[in-house]
């Protein structure tokens, strides 16, 4: 009679794991959306440190052009799906769209900090459903509006330094973009809802679009940008194009399917701390008080926004999972 086995059977095994390795293996979808919050976050000081060097047309053309090339790869690995006459058409449009609150943006980003620009563009969150709400006839919660009032003081004392001052262009650049950011949302949910384009083709052609019109408006400057970039640019470069932009959209869409949206939403949300974290800790950027109380307005009211708009949508329109607030369909984000 064999003896029996004192080894533990391979489901004994697995019942073991490590408690670390078991805990990632279950919030491996939150700690991804996480990770794009933190990248995300991160893209305003890349940017400014870039921008220091170099001009911002140039940045987005070289950012784009990498972009671009890298979501071409993976269209033809996985789809090859060529896009209709309409899909096109609106793929153009909104790259247009996108390219106008990138360009206002990271502008903005070259004239204030890093810090400010992460808080100050999270206003997003705020304007969108005032967008949405104008555009598709939806009334609003009150939450909502009083979420944008918080979040606007916010805006106000953060800009504010150590007293009541004018804003400087750059955070008023910064704003303006947020505020087309919000009718760029808005666009593409009015134009692709329902219509079952491909995310991964729709990206691609906005980000075409973008790097065409960033390289026109500066080819001259776009190469010598590639002649002249040493190590330290082409990481920076390559960052922005691959970490926030093609990986950030595939972690998205990917999570957005396997988590609810308002958990993705709140999940990505984060961004605006994590671009405070990362401007005070690695770029050495200064709050001052009265920065410290905007800081934390803007993020309490862009959090009772996105929850109080999360939960309308929710009653309204029980078990419909819609779209986070985030551009899915973009890459432009940062």
């Amino acid at each position: 009679m064999p003896t029996p086995s004192l080894s533990p059977t391979p489901q004994i095994r697995t019942q073991r794991r490590n408690p670390f390795t078991s805990l990632l293996a279950a919030r491996r979808v939150d700690i991804l959306l996480l990770m794009v919050a933190v990248v995300w976050g991160s893209s305003y000081l890349a940017a400014k440190t870039l921008t220091e060097t170099v001009g911002v047309t140039v940045l987005l053309s070289l950012r784009f052009l990498i972009t671009t090339l890298a979501l071409a790869l993976m269209w033809l690995v996985w789809t090859r799906r060529r896009a209709g006459r309409r899909e096109t058409i609106v793929g153009v449009i909104l790259g247009f769209t996108q390219a106008a609150v990138l360009i206002l943006e990271t502008q903005g980003i070259a004239g204030t900090s890093a810090t400010n620009a992460g808080l100050i563009i999270s206003l997003v969150i705020v304007f969108t459903p005032f967008t949405e709400s104008v555009a598709f006839h939806v009334p609003l919660p009150r939450m909502v509006f009083i979420a944008g009032v918080v979040a606007v003081v916010g805006v106000c004392l953060l800009v504010s330094g150590d007293g009541l001052t004018t804003p400087t262009l750059g955070d008023l650049l910064v704003l303006a973009a947020a505020a087309v950011r919000s009718i760029h949302v808005t666009a593409v949910s009015a134009l692709t809802r329902g219509r079952g384009y491909s995310a991964l083709t729709l990206t691609l052609t906005q980000s075409a679009v973008c790097a065409v019109a960033y390289t026109f408006a500066d080819y001259q400057g776009v190469l010598q940008a590639v002649r002249s970039f040493d190590t330290g640019e082409w990481m920076g470069v390559l960052y922005l194009g691959l970490a926030c932009s093609v990986f950030a959209f595939l972690v998205q869409t990917w999570a957005i399917q396997q988590t609810s949206a308002s958990r993705a939403s709140l999940l990505m949300g984060t961004e605006p701390i994590w671009a405070v974290l990362i401007g005070i800790s690695i770029g050495r950027e200064t709050l001052m008080p009265l920065g410290i109380v905007g800081a934390a307005l803007i993020i309490t009211g862009t959090y009772l926004g996105l929850r109080s708009e999360t939960r309308h949508r929710a009653t309204t329109t029980p078990g419909h999972r819609d779209a986070v607030r985030k551009p899915s369909t973009s890459t432009g984000r940062g």
